[in-house]
């Protein structure tokens, strides 16, 4: 496909990132959005991609695309998924009644939490409240061998024994709502068009508005509970809050992209795959949920079509067809370490040309982004930001 047949296939709006315009500086910060930038670990630079997909996105669990691939069929995947071509939908309209909501936020609060079976396989919240149980049962009979004359208290044994079959009962539930609800997809998996990022537009769409992609920014946000546990968060801001503020709340438009670690560097590997998502001159992420859709998108057919893909058509449905979720968590384990190493400190942000003054904060980034998350202290290394130049060489699809 040449250029202007892929030019008659994307809007005029749709964003490159060695087009961006010339933008006004962002408003005066309030007393508010000064608190809360207190709260932001970094500011992630636009373009100069590593070409490096989130772990969670490069090696999916099975029951997470696979199962419903294979459910839906090609089409009904397509509509009913909340990423292909067109959109990333940030929103689901569900068709569904209020009642139903409500049995349903709590069949899946008790089936969840108190199953032997979490994500993955792995183990579930059940072994966490069977464990205590199990705690207080031993409890029982040793207050029964040390002290005979005591009647036993029969009555106390029925906690941990519920208990135990609250979680079987759990695990069963779990098991059946993950292999029976794909069936409901079209009433609970009806994705929105209307709030989700649009490629072929370049467009953030939202219930404040519709933005261009690149008016917004990308941050690490940091909170803490009250053990002091760190978590961290990918947060898409809008730059310019006095258009897109919600009218009940006064909050900014911003959009969370959460990741199933609680490695920072994740969190820019999910920036870095959304940028190219959104950049109409790279081809989509090559990820598994995204590849029926390759041949829609001109710009990655036409890179697919040029061999610089390098891998068969079905790739990563071969992939999910052959291997056992252990070989699959084995390959994810792997990635994350790929995506811990990679250099994401102190590349160029190319904004800092299109908008004054965006230069004059967040200059630097600590060298180790992870231990900065982890342990942040005066010790840290930062290392400055090379400046911004013409990203059209370093965002070129094939030097990834």
């Amino acid at each position: 496909m040449s250029p202007t047949e892929q030019q008659d296939h994307y809007a005029d709006t749709a964003f490159r990132a060695d087009t961006i315009p010339p933008q006004t500086p962002p408003p005066e910060k309030s007393v508010w959005g000064k608190l809360g930038s207190n709260f932001d670990v970094a500011r992630l630079p636009w373009g100069h991609y590593l070409g490096i997909n989130p772990s969670e996105f490069e090696y999916e669990y099975s029951g997470g695309w696979y199962r419903d691939f294979e459910y839906m069929g090609e089409q009904d995947y397509h509509d009913f998924n909340h990423l292909n071509e067109l959109r990333w939908s940030k929103f689901v309209d569900e068709d569904i009644s209020l009642i139903y909501r409500f049995f349903r936020f709590w069949f899946v609060i008790v089936s969840h939490g108190f199953s032997l079976i979490g994500p993955g396989g792995g183990k579930g919240g059940g072994w966490f409240f069977s464990a205590i149980a199990m705690v207080l049962l031993v409890l029982l009979l040793v207050l029964e061998v040390f002290d005979p004359s005591e009647k036993f208290p029969f009555g106390a044994l029925a906690v941990p024994l519920s208990v135990f079959a609250l979680c079987g009962v759990a695990t069963v539930f779990k098991t059946l709502f993950e292999k029976h609800s794909i069936r409901f997809y079209k009433s609970n998996q009806n994705w929105s068009d209307d709030v989700a990022f649009c490629r072929r537009s370049g467009l953030v769409k939202s219930f404040q508005g519709n933005f261009p992609f690149y008016e917004f920014d990308a941050f690490i946000e940091m909170a803490a509970d009250m053990k002091g546990n760190q978590r961290h968060t990918l947060k898409v801001r809008h730059r310019y809050p006095q258009f897109s503020k919600d009218k009940h709340s006064g909050l900014p438009l911003e959009f969370t992209f959460p990741t199933d670690t609680g490695s920072i560097a994740e969190r820019y590997a999910m920036w870095d795959m959304l940028g190219r998502y959104m950049d109409v001159s790279q081809p989509l992420p090559d990820i598994p949920r995204l590849e029926p859709f390759r041949h829609l998108d001109p710009a990655t057919k036409a890179f697919d079509e040029a061999g610089k893909r390098g891998r068969p058509a079905t790739y990563w449905r071969d992939l999910y067809a052959k291997a056992s979720e252990q070989e699959l968590k084995q390959l994810r384990e792997e990635h994350r370490k790929l995506v811990d190493a990679a250099p994401w400190g102190s590349r160029p942000d190319l904004m800092a040309q299109s908008v004054p003054g965006y230069g004059d904060s967040y200059t630097a980034e600590p060298e180790d982004v992870n231990a900065y998350g982890r342990f942040p202290n005066k010790a840290d290394r930062f290392v400055e930001r090379g400046e911004a130049k013409d990203a059209s060489t370093q965002n070129k699809p094939e030097n990834h």
